[in-house]
């Protein structure tokens, strides 16, 4: 005679997970449960709901990188558990981030002599890279003024509108004017001239940017520190340089070693660059470097001892992981210049090969330069049935992510696509690229252009009522921002379901 027994519903051991009642009730998405999940239905809750994510490798829109080798993957592992700020705790952690603060300083040409130490330190990204920067260039410009006896609450910085948005978050949170100078159509970067119009003596410094969000292109930095000079001769001030180059940083000393854009140039100051972008590592690890110790004023580094020794500190947050930092080393002596170039050019010849394939289609301009961040951004050249913003959303349907995004004041009737190109995206995956576009392209004639025949009934009652004609602009803008609301509301509607 067989004998068996019923499991209780809490002898979850002779289970599997799908079979438990973990998988069947509903657990609060808002509130800490009241008992215990056993761990295995834990992962495998969570696990199920990030299949939904999209595929990082398939994500476009990212200058971040997604693929490290495994011999990496391990020892970031390995360090999960070391918080970088314990300095006296881990002090081979902390020599390597020294190493890495001297590797980029000499590759960005800092002017040091034999023995001397580099000016700089490891941060979560570029954005606490700026914001570093900044406040070295306010308070700089603060002691100066009070020196000279003049008013010193009226700072003010001048970019382009291209800028990132970390730069309009260090101007509103360091209480710093932002002085934009305006895009327009078929110039996407900052205008050298106008920006150093824009400059008086409250000015703490220019900042510049190498390989732009909108279309990678590196603004001429050179023209603007000759321009610069010429002013600060002029004027008996000595306004300053700060290079963006979160994504051109780890670009240009390979692609274009020629370029002057860094501390060649006598106005450059300081330069932030993301290691986590074509630094090649993973999410969570940015640099700024100083041109001397002068350049960072001293009463902004803090001194700590109670974690066992003296340490100097200047960050914004505390507590961080060590693991970039570590992978970072790993990546600078493991591929060297000759590894950085090979990735750089496999990048560049890659976002060639998308958009020579593009080109062919015949349907697309191209508001990206050959030269710059291997990136492709392009609009299409007949968008009066259908637009970028429903490109992108079809895509996705291939699992690709691409972007769709409209471009800054002056020229925000530009609606474009852009396609970054990373080590790990391959000529096939280019290739493939290439022919879902078309599907999509092909599929999208085929449907009835029902945004724009909605906008041709309402100009048809608007010449009805005697109101004034739009332009061409005028009617680009209001369909650009049709999609735009269009696109977010079904975002917004797509969460509201998913709570």
């Amino acid at each position: 005679m067989v004998l068996s027994k019923t499991a209780s519903e809490t002898d979850v051991s002779i289970h599997s997970t799908f079979a438990s009642r973990y998988v069947r009730n509903s657990l609060p998405r808002f509130k800490m449960p009241e008992n215990s999940i056993p761990k295995e239905a834990a992962f495998q809750i969570i696990n199920d709901e990030l299949m939904l994510d999209g595929n990082p490798r398939l994500n476009l829109a990212s200058f971040v990188t997604t693929w490290m080798e495994p011999e990496c993957n391990k020892l970031i592992m390995d360090a999960i558990n070391k918080n970088y700020v314990d300095m006296d705790e881990y002090p081979v952690t902390t020599e390597l981030q020294n190493r890495c603060v001297n590797m980029i300083a000499h590759l960005f040409n800092a002017p040091l002599g034999e023995s001397e130490a580099a000016v700089g330190v490891g941060t979560v990204g570029s954005s606490e890279a700026i914001m570093l920067a900044g406040l070295a260039f306010k308070r700089k410009w603060q002691n100066k003024r009070k020196a000279e006896g003049k008013p010193y609450d009226k700072p003010n910085i001048v970019t382009g509108a291209n800028v990132q948005v970390c730069w309009e978050k260090f101007a509103r949170y360091f209480e710093v004017e932002l002085k934009e100078v305006k895009l327009r159509e078929g110039y996407y970067v900052m205008d050298p001239a106008k920006a150093v119009e824009l400059v008086d003596e409250n000015t703490i410094c220019v900042a510049a940017i190498l390989g732009s969000t909108l279309n990678g292109e590196f603004e001429d930095v050179k023209l603007l520190n000759d321009l610069l000079v010429e002013k600060n001769k002029e004027t008996g001030w000595d306004t300053p340089i700060h290079v963006d180059a979160a994504s051109g940083g780890f670009i240009a000393p390979f692609l274009y070693p020629e370029l002057e854009w860094d501390f060649r140039l006598p106005l450059v100051k300081s330069i932030n660059v993301s290691g986590h972008k074509y630094g090649l590592v993973y999410a969570g690890i940015g640099w700024v470097i100083w041109r001397s110790k002068d350049d960072l004023p001293e009463e902004l580094i803090f001194h700590i001892n109670y974690l066992g020794a003296d340490q100097p500190t200047f960050t914004l947050n505390f507590s961080k992981g060590s693991s970039q930092v570590i992978a970072q080393y790993y990546q600078l002596i493991r591929l060297g210049h000759e590894g950085y170039k090979n990735v750089m050019e496999n990048c560049h010849e890659n976002a060639m090969v998308l958009k020579e394939g593009l080109e062919k289609t015949g349907r697309f301009n191209f508001v990206s330069k050959d030269d710059g961040v291997p990136l492709v951004a392009f609009s299409l050249k007949d968008n009066k049935r259908h637009d970028e913003f429903e490109i992108s959303e079809m895509l996705r349907r291939y699992g690709w992510i691409v972007p769709a995004y409209t471009m800054p004041a002056d020229a925000q009737h530009i609606t474009v696509l852009r396609v970054v190109i990373r080590e790990d995206f391959s000529r096939t995956l280019a290739e493939r690229l290439v022919l879902d576009i078309q599907k999509v392209v092909h599929e999208l004639d085929a449907l009835p252009a029902k945004l724009n025949a909605r906008l041709a009934t309402e100009k048809q009652e608007q010449v009805k009522n005697g109101t004034v004609k739009k332009t061409a602009i005028e009617t680009q803008r209001e369909i650009t921002a049709y999609w735009k609301k269009y696109v977010t509301e079904r975002k917004s509607n797509n969460k509201t379901q998913i709570c």
